[in-house]
């Protein structure tokens, strides 16, 4: 009787290497090159004092981290990796929420995944410009609170924050929509062109808008009988 196993007389086995192992080796260098880029950042910036938000310097900021990310590859679980890495990593002795946030944006305006998700609720400070500039065909859900600036400039894009936002939420909007579940802060919607926001919970102030909606609590607050209803505070 024949042999079935003979012609496997000269299998050779093949070494393999251990996907794991090489998932969490390529990850170590995404995020490593992903930090090298925020550091060259912060170097740029740093002197602009970027974190008082004057609209020249953000403007130059992003600028130079779309230069900073140029030709990296990256997931949108290596962007909320490097978020708590921010938080927690001793590697930068600081966190400034205003570079941080502009090179978070970059990072999802320029990532290949039409839907960004970030679970930043474990995360202790709150990130400043986050969604910043988002465009249109873009994603974004942040859950967890997130500081001053958040959705500024959004061009197009649908940013959700399932939490609160503080001062200046959604100022600057071109189109898109904005969307806080929980409360938000003063000057809401400033100087925004289009557009809509919807706040779950209860907006402390509108700034001064062009034009969009606004919604609070699905009630829309402005434009409200067709006049602008300041609620400043």
């Amino acid at each position: 009787m024949r042999n079935p196993f003979e012609e496997f007389k000269d299998f050779e086995r093949r070494r393999r290497d251990i996907p794991l192992d090489q998932i969490v080796k390529s990850k170590n260098v995404t995020m490593a090159r992903i930090m090298e880029g925020y550091e060259k950042l912060l170097e740029e910036e740093v002197k602009e004092l970027v974190w008082l938000v004057q609209y020249n310097t953000v403007i130059k900021a992003y600028a130079n981290a779309e230069k900073s990310i140029k030709g990296l590859e990256f997931k949108p679980e290596d962007i909320e990796d490097f978020c708590y890495e921010l938080d927690s990593s001793d590697r930068i002795p600081y966190m400034i929420t205003g570079p941080a946030g502009i090179y978070i944006a970059a990072l999802c305006n320029h990532c290949e995944e039409d839907e960004v998700v970030l679970k930043l609720e474990d995360i202790k400070t709150q990130i400043n410009l986050l969604g910043y500039r988002l465009p249109a065909g873009k994603r974004l859900l942040i859950e967890g609170n997130v500081g001053d600036f958040a959705g500024i400039g959004v061009e197009g894009g649908e940013l959700i924050i399932e939490g609160s936002a503080k001062n200046y939420a959604g100022a600057g909007m071109r189109s898109g929509k904005l969307v806080i579940t929980k409360n938000v802060g003063h000057h809401t919607g400033e100087w925004m062109m289009g557009g809509e926001i919807r706040v779950g919970g209860r907006i402390r102030g509108l700034g001064n808008i062009m034009d969009g909606k606004i919604y609070e609590r699905e009630q829309l607050i402005y434009p409200k009988d067709g006049r602008y209803s300041p609620r400043n505070g």
